[in-house]
């Protein structure tokens, strides 16, 4: 009896390798080395900046409200609304100005890819703001403070552009994901005629598509809030 074949476990945090499963190919079996690849995004531009960022005094903060508990709670209520938006109900409708779908698969994934690029930018949005609301509010606080938020305006600039190519990959990752599904669970009724499209509006593996959707974007969801919640433990330390 052939053995299974067996894949060597893709190392890394739990986003990549949830996004490694949905295109079934372990891109890289080692951990990345960090410092490489941020040596990789840094050109001589950026690490000037953030040289300067952590050698010079920060510029004085902006006027605005100091960080207290209602802030806090204010983060809490955001990342919970986008988590219920992730969680709602896709709307089936196929979207307009849509590219022609080349197969049934693309076409019936359609919905789906516009529910992703929607939720995409709802957090981006949402958490491009409050990130710079909390940036503010730390620089008021001292100004080794306002040092670190400077430090943290500057890798933002470096690293979202990056970031945001990177995650425009997702709703192409879940599109594989999507074919592969239906391609191994839909079949053509043998007495349908050879023009019908089979039918994809129910079975246990779109079910199952659709959690690992919500799964792929409260993961995102998590990615996003890695700054902001390390902005809170900064602003909550005295």
């Amino acid at each position: 009896m052939a053995k299974a074949i067996q894949r060597a476990p893709v190392l890394g945090p739990a986003f990549i390798r949830l996004l490694a499963r949905f295109k079934d190919d372990a891109v890289s079996r080692a951990a990345p080395d960090v410092p490489e690849r941020l040596a990789q995004w840094f050109d001589w531009n950026r690490a000037i900046t953030l040289s300067r960022a952590l050698d010079n005094r920060a510029p004085p903060p902006p006027e605005g409200p100091a960080f207290d508990e209602s802030q806090d709670a204010e983060c809490a209520r955001i990342r919970a609304m986008l988590t219920d938006a992730i969680h709602a109900d896709i709307d089936m409708t196929p979207p307009r100005n849509a590219p022609a779908a080349e197969t049934a698969a693309q076409a019936a994934f359609a919905p789906y890819r516009q529910h992703c690029l929607k939720q995409q930018r709802s957090m981006q949005i949402a958490t491009g703001k409050l990130r710079g609301r909390l940036r503010d509010m730390l620089a008021r606080q001292s100004e080794a403070k306002a040092q670190l938020a400077e430090v943290d305006a500057v890798m933002e600039a470096t690293l979202s552009p990056r970031e945001h190519n990177l995650l425009a990959n997702v709703p192409a990752l879940l599109g594989l994901h999507f074919e592969r599904l239906h391609d191994s669970n839909i079949a053509t009724p043998t007495d349908a005629p050879a023009s019908d499209s089979p039918t994809t509006s129910s079975g246990p593996w779109l079910a199952n598509f659709r959690q690992d959707l919500r799964i792929a974007l409260l993961a995102e969801l998590d990615v996003r809030f890695h700054p902001i919640e390390g902005l809170l433990a900064a602003l909550r330390t005295r």
